[in-house]
């Protein structure tokens, strides 16, 4: 079988033409044998969530990446909500945002290609300042991010003057540079009394914040900006699937509203929604996330049955292979932050950091 796909067009990349800024030919694209015995065993990956039919679409850009990548010193970061195809096939490291940029500052590749949305290029730039930070698509924004400003955090400490602001690492770097110290939704509760204070300002998800009041004393003063992947689950919604099959688990990241929670048998970060359902040889599990990230996990748990009920990030799915590859090809887009605000933003994503240490 012989498929060709359509290249993309591309832009040269301003500078001079020659060494590291040196726009790359477009490869061929043509869905070969060859190329079909090439990407074999990463499509043996993705057979339970990729469609057959797909393949030959998806191969050609694999391909073409995984070689690229080897030429331009690159690795790719790709997290758990990129597609499948991405997530198995083309990344070098996957997780929740933090492990992402966390684990590139232990690379020594000079390049490093985002898959995700813009505040995690900018989390991966803060911890490696020295490496060419590459997004592929720069309109791969996010609700939570986009829900507050670094004005709205000077308000913040003009209205509760003397309380310490803990920022959730979704957010950008300009809120990063006037907050006190990061948090994951892994470590949110660790850091909020690792201050040593009465109350904190809790930055921007609603819900995360009611999750994190729920264990601890410390009072919590939140924002109200929400993920609109999570926000969008109900209670009443998993009920439906519990009532259908009493045996279900169902786990819940705390991005979601305090009715899906309640509802939920385990409620923690990806890391530990992942780890907790491949911990269910043979069951059933209800995701209560974005979509990729089941088919992510549904790919290496195959003894898992997962029910998907459905949420897309359309951010997310903004980077594609086409993009990828475009964006090894150009060098586009490049990720770049004022030294000043870098300094300043730096210092409270290294504080959690070195709480964890």
């Amino acid at each position: 079988m012989t498929l060709t796909v359509p290249a993309m067009m591309t832009a040269r990349v301003p500078g001079p033409d020659s060494g590291e800024n040196r726009v790359l030919p477009m490869p061929d694209l043509t869905y070969t044998p060859e190329v079909a015995a090439e990407t074999a065993h990463l499509y043996d990956r993705v057979k339970h969530v990729v469609p057959p039919v797909e393949w030959p679409f998806h191969a050609p850009y694999v391909a073409a990446i995984n070689r690229l990548k080897k030429e331009r010193d690159a690795v790719i970061l790709a997290h758990n909500y990129q597609t499948p195809e991405i997530y198995n096939c083309v990344a070098d490291v996957v997780g929740d945002s933090l492990q992402l940029a966390k684990l590139a500052a232990r690379s020594t590749a000079r390049i490093i290609v985002q898959g995700g949305v813009h505040f995690m290029a900018e989390t991966s730039k803060l911890l490696n300042p020295d490496k060419m930070v590459l997004i592929p698509d720069l309109k791969a924004g996010c609700s939570l991010a986009s829900s507050i400003t670094g004005a709205d955090i000077r308000r913040l400490r003009e209205a509760y003057p003397g309380v310490p602001v803990v920022a959730y690492v979704n957010t950008s770097a300009e809120v990063k540079a006037e907050v006190d110290i990061c948090c994951t939704s892994a470590n949110a509760v660790q850091v909020v009394e690792s201050l040593g204070v009465d109350r904190v300002l809790f930055v921007p998800d609603q819900y995360l914040a009611k999750y994190v009041a729920s264990k601890t004393k410390v009072q919590i003063i939140s924002w109200h900006g929400a993920c609109e992947v999570h926000e969008r689950f109900t209670g009443e919604e998993l009920r439906r699937y519990r009532e259908a099959d009493p045996s279900i688990r169902i786990i819940a990241h705390p991005e979601c509203p305090p009715d899906v929670i309640a509802e939920a048998d385990f409620t923690g970060s990806t890391a530990g929604m992942i780890d907790y359902a491949t911990s269910q040889k043979g069951g059933k599990v209800l995701l209560v996330t974005e979509c990729s990230m089941a088919d992510n996990v549904a790919a290496s748990a195959r003894d898992v049955e997962f029910v998907r009920p459905c949420n897309l990030c359309p951010h997310m799915k903004r980077i594609t292979l086409p993009k990828i590859l475009d964006s090894l090809l150009t060098l586009q887009h490049r990720v770049e932050i004022p030294e000043e605000l870098a300094v300043r933003a730096r210092r409270s994503v290294e504080r959690m950091i070195n709480l964890q240490n």
